[in-house]
């Protein structure tokens, strides 16, 4: 079973350094932000080496998008392999995206080295949040 790491972010504030390597995170966004909040944290993770994103709750249409577009401003400054692009969906539920976090979202080219599980939101509830993820391992 998948352990992910919560990390729990507040609109507005600093983004912490992330370890190396390709990861995945569901972001779980309870709180709504700026449009030029949700185009720095897109540009974050992707930087941050995040290749698999899925996003659920508030404006995750347009946190789709938004690192859609960050994947595409690096994309267009450097080259990069077929097989480094980002892939993003997004989800109607936390539920949805952790059971597809756990048993759909892989990559043909490499092993994701951390999952992160991002709760967007003026307040962190890690408990609650990761025991819903390792509960989603199951549903079908």
């Amino acid at each position: 079973m998948e352990t992910p790491e919560y990390l729990h972010l507040k609109p507005g504030d600093p983004l912490p350094k992330l370890s190396g390597g390709f990861f995945k995170s569901v972001l779980v966004i309870e709180s709504q932000t700026t449009p030029e909040w949700q185009a720095e944290v897109s540009d974050w993770l992707v930087r941050s080496g995040c290749r698999y994103m899925m996003a659920c709750g508030l404006q995750r249409q347009s946190w789709h998008d938004n690192v859609d577009w960050a994947d595409v401003d690096r994309t267009t400054k450097q080259y990069v392999p077929e097989t480094d692009f980002v892939m993003t969906t997004d989800h109607g539920s936390p539920r949805d995206a952790f059971w597809f976090c756990q048993n759909c979202a892989i990559h043909d080219s490499f092993t994701f080295e951390n999952t992160y599980v991002m709760h967007i939101s003026a307040e962190p509830r890690a408990a609650e949040i990761l025991a819903s993820f390792q509960s989603a391992q199951d549903e079908d």
